[in-house]
């Protein structure tokens, strides 16, 4: 067992846990934030990303000791209100199906955004790709980022990544 000490959705937070436990299971089991989802437990369907200094991360592959003195981002932490650009255009756009994949492609979605103001179709389909939804609802997560990205631009929320 390791004290891990690391910035949660703009909070500090130590927890006492093995250090190759996923950072998934501190977050669900330890932490009790349930928004992040379990998919296929190998980094390869993105149901489970977070960011992690800003950069999303594969919660099921990412060892809690790796996080220690990094600032971790929770979909629950994207912002406070849920008022995201990419929250609001997913919404606006009705995206979500079944909505078990959507915590994981909204936070892919948003480091896009942030580190794309104007994405193209193949920029987003290179960004999302490591995303699968098995409602195929990739149409309209493309042009949710497209509205998010414009949202973005127009001031239309909290800055895209940043923590709550």
């Amino acid at each position: 067992m390791a004290n891990i000490e690391f910035t949660l959705n703009g909070q500090p937070r130590t927890v006492d846990v093995p250090e190759e436990m996923p950072l998934l299971w501190v977050l669900r089991d330890i932490v009790g934030l349930t928004g992040t989802k379990f998919g296929c437990g190998m980094g390869l369907c993105g149901a489970c990303t977070v960011h992690v200094d800003g950069a999303g991360a594969r919660s099921c592959q990412t060892a809690a000791v790796n996080v220690a003195g990094r600032d971790v981002t929770t979909i629950e932490g994207l912002s406070d209100a849920g008022d995201h650009p990419v929250q609001q255009a997913w919404i606006a756009l009705d995206v979500p199906q079944c909505g078990y994949c959507q915590s994981g492609q909204i936070m892919t979605a948003a480091v896009l955004v942030r580190n794309n103001a104007d994405p193209s179709d193949a920029d987003i389909d290179r960004a999302m790709r490591g995303n699968i939804c098995r409602c195929g609802t990739y149409q309209a997560i493309r042009e949710a980022v497209h509205r998010a990205a414009e949202l973005s631009g127009s001031g239309g929320g909290p800055a895209p990544g940043s923590a709550a």
